[in-house]
């Protein structure tokens, strides 16, 4: 697929409320693994698993969703 940046090595810079949204979705979720981090269990492992998984989707959706509306 010649053309289409699959791993997108090309970069372009976030508009700020991107940048903005980013840092507080990341606060947010760093709030949270603080409470989750006291109680020691497989459940809360795979809790705090998926926080990062959902953070790192989140942080994805911004970036794509600031990507789409840059005009070229």
């Amino acid at each position: 697929m010649q053309g289409k940046d699959t791993f997108r090595k090309a970069y372009h810079k976030l508009k700020p409320e991107s940048t903005q949204l980013i840092e507080q979705l990341k606060d947010k979720a760093e709030e949270l693994l603080l409470l989750l981090e006291n109680i020691k269990s497989r459940e809360m492992s795979l809790a705090i698993t998926n926080l990062e998984q959902c953070t790192m989707w989140a942080t994805k959706a911004v970036v794509l969703h600031d990507e789409m509306n840059i005009s070229k």
